[in-house]
């Protein structure tokens, strides 16, 4: 519940009176709710802005506190229960008010001291009530995804912005520019909001092609672009552009998830790796084998890797949309398979969907690479010298034949990670820049911080995450957000036409059964060979019937379905052939999917079939 909360930024406990300690009228325009600690600085130092916030607005601004001591410190619950224990708002609020300013910092005398100057009464029923309503306040943080103090709900939405008053008070005001950042910020955390996307480009592109736009649709993606030095130049088609250089970003997405799952995520060891790993291989394996026995040869026998793939954004966001019908494990596990089914697929366009080598470029390609890895080794951690040689290895492996995404993949690989950074050590710091700035008084006022504070600051925050994640926060919205979708919208097109299949009917029927009956058969297959030998154990979160349903939903091919397909079929026919195929079998495992998981499973493994007896033994 927690995690749920704290993606989608909601506060999960309405605001009440009878429960609340609320300053302003119910029915104020603007809410503000505050979870914080009368031990936590900031939470006293944000108290003046509110204080500000308050003289401000008035009757339209309804402020409520809630608290949330910091974990761990005695003193911050022992001053939250004492404020607790107020008869009324009345004695609550002058209380609030002493422990929020009495001195620099809290100390025990102070609470001693706001307890006998309050009033408050020292009875087992006023600590009782006390202690009962801090805990509350502390689950409903918990179920609101509140990890640290202060943070502050406007109108029942989670508010990430600085605490001065001058930022929070245009929150309140919603402006328009806050209100997109707001609704656009929401929309990335809704986990099913990538699937959605392509879906609705998806339906776009097919809805345009068999319309009156169709021609001028089609003529847009052949349309040619590059640049030219003098007599030389660099051309390629628009839909080129975006299946061979846009992309490259979401193989560079690929690969860092890919990278981050086996050194620090779920695949770093071998026993969690162990699983998913036998899933994802059987269910590149099975589809594999059901294509090549429909079509064991001929022009269409090169498509065997289209039903191999699985589009993580849908399989992810159908799972996410079925809530506790479906264990967080079962989540777990379908993200894991699906991060090595993307690096199988991977090395299968790497070694069976690129084109003629061209040795000259393959060997500038080899230096290049050698290059970044010497930057990684060096300890560079700069983005600059990682994107400049980054952009003539796309070039390199671009003009050598194989497919440029494959350059994504590489770059992944290089970027470097770091030893994590000592937290203690860079508060200290930031903590003594700020001192110091403030001591300089009206200056910083006047003019703002000094250069060498602001360089400071900068390097403090470039150390606290690795040049790894901060390319991989950078660009994962762009890849889901823009990539992807015109990714759909340029390759998802086809003519729908009464006798489509009619022409390559065995080419339809190899891709839709190897992802409708391939990867539910692969996937559980590979679950139970793997159990049954010991190399895997089954999580009991889930039931075999539910990781039949994860199976089917893996059979959700799509994107990198369409990918292969445009590499493995040149013919126009057979590509519309295919892409009609991966669009109804994907569909149809959606639909199977979502069957299998609906009602929720058992609290412990449901009986298993006797062929997989032996499986059962291992689950203990």
């Amino acid at each position: 519940m927690t995690d749920a909360a704290s993606v989608s930024g909601r506060l999960v406990r309405p605001v009440d009176r009878s429960r609340d300690h609320v300053l302003g009228p119910d029915g104020a325009d603007l809410t503000l709710v505050e979870y914080g600690s009368y031990a936590c600085p900031y939470c006293r130092a944000a108290n003046e802005e509110v204080a500000r916030l308050r003289d401000r607005f008035g009757d339209r601004l309804r402020y409520v506190f809630r608290q949330r001591p910091i974990t761990g410190s005695e003193l911050a619950r022992r001053a939250a229960d004492v404020a607790e224990r107020a008869p009324d708002d009345e004695t609550f609020w002058r209380a609030h008010i002493e422990l929020m300013s009495r001195s620099h910092d809290l100390t025990d005398d102070d609470v001693a001291a706001v307890m006998s100057d309050a009033g408050l009464a020292r009875s087992g029923d006023a600590i009782e009530r006390g202690r009962a309503r801090v805990d509350a306040d502390i689950d409903s943080a918990q179920r609101s995804g509140v990890r640290m103090t202060p943070t502050f709900f406007i109108n029942g939405r989670r508010y990430d912005g600085a605490w001065d008053d001058v930022a929070l008070a245009e929150a309140l005001l919603g402006s328009l520019g806050h209100r997109v950042h707001s609704a656009a910020i929401e929309f990335a955390r809704w986990a099913p909001a990538t699937g959605v996307l392509l879906l609705l480009m998806s339906a776009l592109a097919i809805v345009v092609v068999n319309s009156p736009l169709a021609g001028a649709f089609e003529r847009a993606w052949q349309t040619p672009f590059g640049f030219a030095l003098g007599p030389h130049g660099f051309r390629m088609p628009l839909l080129q552009w975006i299946n061979d250089g846009l992309l490259t970003l979401f193989f560079l997405v690929v690969g860092l998830e890919i990278k981050r799952e086996f050194t620090v995520g779920r695949l770093a060891t071998r026993r969690a790796a162990a699983f998913p790993a036998a899933a994802a291989l059987g269910g590149m394996v099975v589809p594999a084998l059901l294509y090549y026995a429909i079509i064991p040869g001929g022009a269409l026998a090169h498509g065997w890797g289209v039903p191999m793939p699985t589009d993580t954004a849908f399989a992810v966001a159908l799972i996410v949309m079925l809530g506790r019908r479906v264990p967080v494990e079962l989540r777990i596990f379908l993200t894991a398979a699906a991060i090595v089914d993307d690096l199988g697929s991977i090395v299968v366009v790497a070694l069976f969907y690129s084109g003629k080598l061209v040795p000259e470029f393959l060997l500038a390609a080899a230096a290049l690479v050698a290059a970044l890895v010497l930057l990684n080794r060096s300890g560079v951690y700069r983005a600059m010298p990682y994107a400049l040689l980054g952009c003539a290895l796309w070039y390199c492996v671009h003009a050598g034949g194989l497919h440029a995404t494959l350059a994504g993949v590489v770059i992944a690989m290089v970027v470097p990670t770091r030893p994590p950074p000592n937290l203690r050590a860079l508060h200290a710091q930031a903590e003594m820049i700020l001192t110091s700035e403030v001591a300089r008084g009206r200056e910083v006022l006047r003019h703002g911080p000094s250069a060498p504070a602001l360089q400071a600051l900068d390097a403090i925050h470039d150390r606290l995450e690795s040049p790894a994640q901060r390319t991989l926060r950078a660009i994962e919205p762009w890849s889901s957000f823009v990539v992807l979708p015109l990714f759909a919208l340029a390759n998802a097109g086809v003519v729908v036409a009464a006798d489509v299949f009619q022409r390559e009917g065995s080419l339809a029927l190899a891709i839709a059964l190897g992802l409708c009956v391939g990867k539910p058969v692969g996937v559980l297959g590979g679950c139970a060979l793997a159990s049954w030998s010991g190399v895997a154990v089954k999580p009991g979160a889930y039931s075999w019937r539910q990781l039949a349903g994860a199976g089917a939903l893996a059979g959700i091919g799509f994107t990198m379905s369409l990918f292969i397909a445009g590499q493995a079929f040149a013919d126009p026919t057979d590509f519309a052939v295919a892409k009609l195929a991966v669009f109804a079998a994907s569909i149809a495992s959606a639909l199977l999917g979502v069957a299998l998981l609906w009602r929720p499973g058992p609290t412990v493994a449901e009986e298993v079939p006797e062929t997989l007896a032996g499986t059962a033994l291992h689950e203990g």
